[in-house]
């Protein structure tokens, strides 16, 4: 039997995965809403061993300096661009994550937010809370069809080929651009009515979507964001929609994320924002925090993880 290691999880988390991690080992869990401070992780870093961290957590290569214990770091998200893999590669310390297991959610929902800004479903919502539905009318709330449609993908791996089926049993037309395949970023930013973003955050693609690529889009396109919120210049969409460059985005993510209620874009016409719920379903979430335990349990065992971000990594000496 195995030391008992001391465990930090920095929210608390669907399911009963985490029972399973305390049967093994010494964990305590940030019993909070909002994220566990920057100060709060440098103090407890000292004496960690395991850390379960959320995309909202930067484990950058300071907090990793200040954990000279640290043998496992496990991140409940598919995305780890807030862990400095670098850093903790060069300590010999693995970085699991969740891939897989959110695809068709998210690819449900980039779907459900095409559906929601071309039909203005939260315009027409509101518009009945209000008490503005009067009568029915042959010019009321006039949005644009999905089926038949050109939708654009921008980064075609697993979350992007589940939404080119669901677009496909939709009658559209799908074009993709990515780094291995597909067409021009260009050629797909003329060509789309709907462009769906689905690549990772890394340096090539922060700002992609920026001034010059929402000037190529159709005045009559739609910007669809589940990916991560700076692949879009917020700025730039903000622009774009006032001035009626595009028809429309709608953003499960965003930059800065969350937006406070006074950010500039969130006065842009025609925009659509809901708070990163890509794979916010009871089935999904709780299979990530199942992920996300395994991938620990593993790492302080001096296992390899199931999924591991950063591939076999070696400890080095000390």
């Amino acid at each position: 039997m195995h030391a008992r290691q001391r465990v930090f999880v920095t929210r608390r988390l669907p399911g009963d995965a985490l029972e399973r991690l305390r049967a093994e080992h010494e964990v305590e869990v940030w019993p909070e809403r909002l994220p566990p401070p920057r100060e709060e992780l440098l103090r407890r870093a000292p004496d960690l061993d395991g850390l379960l961290s959320l995309l909202t957590d930067p484990v950058d290569a300071e907090l990793i300096a200040a954990a000279p214990r640290l043998r496992a770091i496990s991140n409940y998200a598919v995305g780890t661009d807030n862990v400095d893999l670098e850093a903790a590669s060069a300590r010999g310390i693995p970085v699991g994550n969740t891939p897989g297991v959110l695809t068709e959610s998210t690819a449900d929902l980039a779907l459900a937010l095409m559906l929601g800004i071309a039909r203005r479903l939260a315009e027409g919502e509101a518009f009945v809370r209000a008490g503005e539905w009067r009568t029915w009318e042959p010019g009321l709330m006039l949005g644009r069809d999905l089926h038949g449609a050109t939708v654009g993908i921008v980064g075609f791996g697993r979350i992007g080929q589940a939404v080119a089926r669901r677009a496909e049993g939709f009658g559209c037309r799908v074009v993709q651009s990515s780094r291995s395949s597909g067409v021009a970023l260009e050629e797909l930013l003329e060509q789309s009515d709907f462009v769906t973003l689905h690549c990772p955050l890394t340096r090539e693609t922060q700002g992609l979507i920026g001034r010059e690529a929402l000037a190529r889009m159709k005045p009559t396109a739609y910007l669809v964001n589940t990916a991560r919120g700076p692949v879009v210049d917020s700025a730039a969409l903000g622009e774009a929609l006032a001035a009626g460059e595009i028809a429309g985005a709608a953003l499960d993510v965003t930059d800065p994320e969350p937006l406070p209620g006074d950010h500039p874009l969130l006065a842009a016409p025609n925009l659509l924002v809901v708070p990163h719920v890509a794979s916010a379903t009871h089935a999904t979430r709780e299979r990530m925090a199942a992920i996300a335990v395994d991938n620990l349990l593993a790492g302080l065992a001096g296992e390899p993880m199931p999924f591991s971000a950063n591939g076999p990594v070696s400890p080095q000496a000390p």
